[in-house]
């Protein structure tokens, strides 16, 4: 029964608008690749390391074949040319490109048959051992899980991974559920990954495969401590979005920040590199059953929350549609939407409580990720815990999944470790307390939540058929999400973005999307609760 009376016919509507603007634009994804693409796919095949200027060996074999013009054929199939050419195993191939003692332009195209078996053997092997993770995990789920939604989740973001751990451990054994490791300042705007543990950062901490495996093997402890799996969050975003899906992948991170659109609006990199990426980003993340979440909560730092409510619910919509093309479940999109009305509006509780109620009614198995106050929090972090604590009030009578605590030192310092203590006990103190009262109370008939959602909806539907009749990357040319205006040509990576050839070849697609619509996997994501 829904909670609020929606027009579910408004519901329908919206998500055709959404499937015909992921049809709309997927022709031009499936024709391009990227370097971060093709980088990506040597990474999935084990290259990995940097050279003696610390240069990383993904970057300088795909620049070499980019240079070359041969990136349209996919890296795979120069890298299995030259395995065949030279009679070599792959990592001598790789020792062998990355000294400069051979060059992809002197390698002899290979028949394409002979490629694929080449290179097919060593893309099964890591599919396997990506598949031997996720199993891995739902063993963990299965075995610690004792966590009713809403689940806690807080950030650490000190510049140093080790510091990181130690900050991590402390709030899991606070109460913490999950622990999102915040990346440094600027790294989406970097067009390779940083190697090896990192121990100065700008507002974060680098995101590198290594840092990801400390943080996994430190959380794995505390997981048997605390007795409860307590999962980790890193970013897979930017000009590296499908690079840092493999890592992520390889050392078997449980979610990651994933958005169609965030880097075009809030990074200003160019939207079809950002189409490609996250669509291949999300093959992978579907593959290794990571959960991603969207950042929809970012068009309200820049626009009215009260007015332009309809734009969050439009862009969830969207990335459903393309999340879904990329093989993800409904139990992996964790939707983004957030508490950021202005707190000085009349009812305003009344409102964000609809627009959250709203959400959870629409995408009923979505694990929805709530994101606290933040544009409106001042120096006043008394008023600024009363705002978190309406903010908790908010997601547990909605059911909300992934709730994303509000520190009550926001825009003050970056939180120390009692900071977050109280955050959590917060969080705890006010779902223990009203943790049944979703179920003991209804809403008016007509009233003011109930208007307020359908204006939502009914405003998210139209700009969405407005979007499918005119294109989404005009719609993002038009300024219609966030407020913000981005050329087709502009922003950065658009230098990256290379048409495929007709013997293309990136065995990885094939693999992801083969073993997920077979559904060899199970569906455990958090234990025997799934929604909120």
């Amino acid at each position: 029964m829904m909670r609020l009376d929606i027009d579910m016919a408004l519901v329908d509507r919206a998500r055709w608008a959404a499937s015909r603007i992921g049809d709309g634009i997927q022709p031009t994804i499936d024709a391009y690749t990227t370097t971060s693409i093709e980088r990506c796919v040597l990474r999935l095949l084990g290259v990995n390391g940097v050279d003696e200027n610390d240069v990383p060996l993904p970057n300088i074999i795909v620049d070499q074949a980019q240079a070359s013009g041969l990136l349209e054929d996919g890296i795979a199939y120069w890298i299995g040319s030259a395995m065949l050419h030279e009679g070599a195993s792959l990592p001598e191939v790789i020792a062998r490109l990355s000294s400069g003692k051979l060059s992809l332009d002197k390698v002899r195209p290979q028949d394409r048959e002979g490629v694929e078996q080449t290179i097919q053997h060593e893309a099964n092997r890591v599919c396997a051992n990506i598949t031997q993770l996720r199993l891995e995990r739902e063993q963990l789920i299965t075995e610690l899980n004792s966590t009713v939604p809403p689940y806690l989740y807080i950030i650490v973001a000190t510049g140093n991974i080790y510091e990181d751990v130690i900050q991590a451990k402390a709030a899991a054994k606070c109460g913490a559920d999950i622990i999102a490791v915040i990346r440094s300042t600027g790294q989406s705007l970097l067009d390779y990954v940083p190697y090896g543990p990192t121990t100065e950062g700008f507002g974060g901490t680098y995101a590198t495969q290594a840092n990801f495996r400390i943080m996994r093997e430190a959380l794995d402890e505390a997981s048997r401590e605390c007795g409860r799996y307590i999962r980790l969050v890193n970013y897979c975003s930017g000009l590296c979005m499908p690079e840092i899906a493999a890592m992520g992948a390889l050392e078997r991170l449980d979610m990651m920040l994933n958005d169609a659109m965030y880097g075009i609006l809030f990074r200003n990199i160019n939207m079809l590199r950002t189409f490609i990426d996250q669509h291949f980003s999300r093959m992978i993340n579907a593959y290794a059953g990571v959960i991603i979440n969207t950042g929809e909560d970012n068009y309200l730092t820049t626009a009215d929350a009260y007015e332009e409510a309809h734009t969050v619910l439009a862009s969830q919509f969207i990335n459903e549609a393309l999340a879904l093309r990329s093989g993800l479940e409904a139990g992996q999109i964790g939707l983004g939407h957030a508490y950021e009305m202005d707190p000085d509006i009349t009812d305003g509780f009344l409102y964000e409580l609809a627009q959250a109620e709203m959400a959870r009614i629409i995408f009923p198995d979505a694990p929805l990720k709530y994101m606290p106050p933040t544009k409106h929090m001042t120096g006043n972090i008394f008023k600024g815990h009363l705002m978190d604590a309406m903010f908790n009030l908010a997601g547990v009578i909605s059911g909300q999944t992934i709730q994303l605590l509000g520190i009550l030192t926001e825009h003050v310092h970056t939180p120390h470790l009692q900071d977050r203590y109280l955050a959590i006990e917060n969080a705890k103190y006010i779902m223990n307390n009203a943790r049944h009262l979703r179920e003991e109370i209804s809403y008016k008939k007509g009233g003011i939540m109930e208007k307020r959602a359908n204006e939502v909806l009914a405003k998210a539907t139209s700009m969405l058929e407005q979007v499918a009749d005119i294109s989404l990357m005009s719609a993002i040319e038009e300024g219609m999400f966030a407020s913000i205006k981005r050329e087709r040509t502009g922003g950065r990576g658009l230098d990256g973005v290379i048409r495929k050839s007709e013997r293309y070849y990136n065995p990885f697609p094939e693999i992801f999307m083969k073993e997920i619509t077979s559904c060899n996997f199970s569906p455990v994501l958090w234990g025997d609760e799934v929604k909120g």
